[in-house]
């Protein structure tokens, strides 16, 4: 399955909520679930981004509806990166021409 990386900031109303930081983070593991995602690893982190999920999903399609679905909720703010692996870029630099 084709891996994600999401990367989340705090809107205004989750910091103010950042004590349910992790009740929220255990909602989000179980909409991906819902979804078919496979969540392989959600961080809290220090820097230009406060939250790090890396997740399987079964295409872009999916992985996007994961990403409104926590933005929707007025938390967080997310940007979704699409990971390729070592065997999926020795497959994409083989189709250069």
């Amino acid at each position: 399955m084709p891996k994600y990386i999401l990367l989340a900031n705090f809107t205004d109303q989750g910091i103010r909520n950042i004590r349910g930081t992790i009740s929220r983070a255990e909602a989000f593991q179980a909409m991906a679930e819902k979804s078919g995602i496979v969540m392989k690893e959600l961080c809290w982190t220090l820097g230009r981004y406060d939250v790090v999920a890396v997740f399987e999903a079964a295409d872009d399609e999916s992985a996007a509806a994961l990403a409104l679905s926590a933005s929707s909720l007025g938390n967080t703010r997310c940007e979704t990166l699409r990971a390729f692996s070592f065997d999926e870029m020795r497959r994409t630099l083989s189709k250069m021409v």
